[in-house]
């Protein structure tokens, strides 16, 4: 269907997004685009690699008798120049003293 499109019809939609979101915004859209592309990249491509760690067979150590809150927090990685949007996965929470 996109193939059957011949050029005027090409530079007719084109234009009819130049009229709804004008020239100075589409910039931007497609920066936001390009970040949610890199970041949905680099995401999957963490959960496919804690699912090959996970899915290995390992031996019991002493590490794997730590429990997971004890651990270090994990932080979720941003794609790469975004060091923005990183963020800590598990937050400690502020403990109040009386």
């Amino acid at each position: 269907m996109i193939g059957n499109l011949k050029p005027l019809e090409i530079v007719l939609i084109i234009a009819v997004i130049l009229l709804l979101f004008g020239a100075k915004k589409l910039p931007d859209m497609a920066r936001s685009l390009g970040k949610s592309a890199r970041i949905l990249k680099s995401e999957a491509k963490a959960m496919k690699k804690d699912d090959a760690a996970t899915a290995a067979p390992t031996t019991a150590t002493v590490d794997d008798t730590v429990p997971p809150q004890a651990a270090t927090a994990r932080t979720i990685q941003a794609a790469p120049g975004d060091v923005t949007s990183s963020r800590p996965v598990n937050e400690p929470k502020p403990t109040t003293q009386s």
